[in-house]
């Protein structure tokens, strides 16, 4: 690490200028989030929708698991760079914020790609396995409670493919990851999956310092 480039908001803005290819529909979901409750700090960056999008389209994968909707701004991202035949799945504790996407999702015309299953994930994830979809899925998002952050994982691990991939957002959690007077329920659970990723021979993993932090975790 010690020749990583440290990118302050003016090289972070040539980054976007070069590379960000956001269109009007995103960018008006993006601005309506950023006016909820701490809707800015919620949703996920821009440039981290592009680059799901791009692991999607890389990866060829046809089904998608996302845990945690949220406004549905990754949700239309993944959902954009599926195939025709493609499908999203995912699942949030509310109704309320999906609803917001849904009229966007609705716009780009991908409402047809995406299922939302409302209620709490650990048991939707466990109520997939019991259905038998196991294995099912190409790529795994995890951007949700933190608190629940190993037992999605766990459950995640269940139903992705073998060489699927699982990408968990979050990962440095503003830094509180590194602060010892920090000892709240998220960021222990954040801890917790790191050292779980870290130490799992199950798994190929990449933690990249993007965002707020993302790992990337491929199911040997």
């Amino acid at each position: 690490m010690a020749n990583q480039i440290a990118a302050g908001p003016d090289l972070l803005a040539y980054v976007r200028e070069f590379s960000l290819r956001e269109d009007e529909i995103l960018r008006e979901l993006r601005r309506t989030t950023a006016e909820l409750p701490a809707g800015e700090a919620m949703q996920v960056m821009a440039e981290e929708g592009q680059f799901l999008a791009f692991l999607v389209a890389a990866t060829g994968v046809t089904n998608v698991l996302e845990i945690g909707t949220f406004t549905g701004y990754s949700t239309l991202c993944m959902a954009r760079a599926l195939p025709p035949h493609g499908r999203l799945v995912t699942c949030d504790i509310s109704e309320r914020w999906p609803e917001i996407g849904a009229a966007y999702w609705r716009r780009a015309g991908m409402s047809g790609r995406i299922d939302v299953r409302i209620g709490d994930a650990a048991k939707t994830l466990e109520d997939m396995l019991a259905d038998g979809l196991s294995g099912r899925f190409g790529l795994v998002f995890i951007d949700a409670d933190k608190a629940n952050y190993p037992r999605y994982y766990e459950l995640a691990l269940r139903l992705v493919r073998p060489g699927g991939l699982v990408v968990v957002d979050n990962t440095l959690f503003f830094g509180r990851v590194i602060d010892p007077l920090a000892v709240d329920a998220d960021t222990a659970g954040v801890r917790e999956l790191n050292a779980r990723i870290r130490d799992d021979r199950r798994v190929d993993l990449c933690m990249l310092p993007m965002a707020d932090g993302i790992t990337l975790v491929r199911r040997r």
